[in-house]
């Protein structure tokens, strides 16, 4: 296998060199005991969400938002503003916890000056347009108009980057004067098409994403070796990309709540071709940027799948159809896609068991785990449903007594991990290493 190609693999030879180098990555660890380590919580992962029996204990990781800087004394803009506070906030709160696997941040402790300089309005960030002291906000609104699909389906890049940037972020509203690549193709006829870039609106537009791609560069350069250090320190990181589901990418950042969930009845043909037209390009996002040597989970957060959101037959006609397209072009490149099912999945279960074995996590927040635990457990590994509200308020004995249960109840067999059900901002420290240490009780 090592001989071939990895066009030449098929997708089960594509997985097994995935985790063959998540179990072995090649980094040099601090020290022979972090390198056993590493070891140890790789291999436990690798064996709950591949099914692979039932590991030495529960695996254990923490899904954190802004946890690591708030039990820091920080705050959200704080992390944003400085990157080297974060770095410090990150690497010694992994070191506190010692999850089973690295907490990033990533999604949390994002570049705001970089954000400022482009003027982002889809995001209200920490200090900027909700406190210091909060979460980044998504700003609802029809960034997508409804006649729109059209010009989404035929060429969603040419989309994106004319009509929909210059809507999101004001400093990127001088790219609406440019026109599609495709007027250049025949090069003898390109200056109309050049002389747009000379525009003063597009210039000043290209200065100020310059400057946001340096700002960028140099939180990376503070970031980015932070995971690497978390690697050498002995935790494992099992994801690198992210992907979403189709309809939430058209649902959340293109039409809004309001504008998908009026689409569904309008004009439903519209919405099922625009999921299907993005399908592929989101699986594109990760593959097109992955090697042999990325790691195998790719985190795929969903929104307005959830019980509730729609009924059990609009799921199912909407929503899932290009969600399944999507974690079946994932798979063939070898990859688990780690599907964050945001809110409750109850009504979904069925639905969802329709997917190879072994090749998916499904980390489910106010879902029911036994039940879960039921109709996926031969099927998918289940992680996640500490609840959110037990970790701020209750006490550590309450925390323990749950997690406990919780392990008590779906644990056996293997295919669990434990977790907050929800992305941890605040939580009491003692409840977080009270979960921490129920799941490395439950191997005793």
């Amino acid at each position: 296998m090592a001989d071939k190609e990895w066009s030449q693999l098929s997708p089960d030879e594509k997985s097994e060199r995935r985790w063959a180098a998540f179990l072995e990555p090649g980094v040099e660890f601090v020290d022979p005991e972090a390198g056993a380590r590493y070891r140890e919580r790789a291999a436990r992962l690798k064996k709950a969400i591949r099914l692979e029996g039932e590991p030495d204990r529960v695996p254990v990781c923490a899904l954190t938002g802004y946890y690591p800087a708030t039990w820091k004394g920080l705050t959200p803009y704080d992390v944003t503003q400085d990157y080297g506070l974060a770095a410090e906030a990150w690497l010694e709160c992994n070191l506190e916890l010692q999850p089973d696997s690295l907490m990033a941040p990533v999604f949390a402790a994002i570049p705001g000056r970089a954000y400022e300089i482009l003027d982002v309005k889809i995001l209200s960030r920490p200090g900027h347009g909700v406190p210091k002291e909060a979460s980044f906000q998504y700003n609802e609104k029809e960034w997508m108009l409804e006649d729109e699909y059209d010009l989404l389906i035929d060429d969603p890049t040419d989309f994106l980057l004319h009509v929909y940037l210059p809507r999101v972020a004001g400093g990127l509203e001088g790219f609406a004067r440019l026109a599609s690549p495709l007027d250049m193709v025949e090069i003898v006829g390109g200056p109309p098409w050049m002389m747009r870039w000379a525009d003063p609106a597009v210039q000043a537009s290209l200065e100020k994403l310059t400057a946001a791609g340096r700002e960028c560069t140099v939180w990376g350069a503070t970031i980015y070796p932070l995971l690497g250090r978390l690697m050498a320190e002995g935790f494992p990181g099992p994801f690198q990309y992210m992907s979403l589901a189709p309809f939430d990418f058209i649902g959340d950042t293109l039409r809004g709540t309001r504008g998908i969930l009026t689409d569904m009845f309008r004009q439903p043909d519209a919405v099922l071709e625009a999921c299907d037209r993005i399908a592929p390009i989101v699986v594109r996002w990760v593959t097109r940027a992955a090697n042999p040597q990325t790691a195998p989970l790719v985190f795929m957060p969903l929104h307005k799948g959830a019980d509730g959101f729609m009924s059990v037959e609009q799921f199912q006609k909407f929503y899932w159809p290009s969600l399944r397209k999507v974690i079946d072009g994932l798979v063939a490149d070898g990859f688990v896609p780690y599907l964050f099912a945001e809110g409750a999945y109850g009504t979904r279960l069925e639905t969802i068991a329709d997917v190879p074995k072994g090749s998916t996590v499904w980390h489910f927040d106010h879902t029911d785990m036994r039940r879960a635990k039921q109709i996926l457990g031969g099927t998918t590994c289940i992680q996640g449903n500490v609840p959110l509200p037990l970790l701020q308020l209750g006490t550590a004995d309450d925390v323990k007594a749950y997690c406990r249960d919780l392990i008590q109840a779906v644990g056996a067999g293997g295919g669990f991990i434990l977790d907050v059900g929800a992305v941890v901002d605040e939580a009491k420290e003692e409840n977080m290493m009270a979960m921490i240490q129920a799941a490395k009780e439950s191997g005793s």
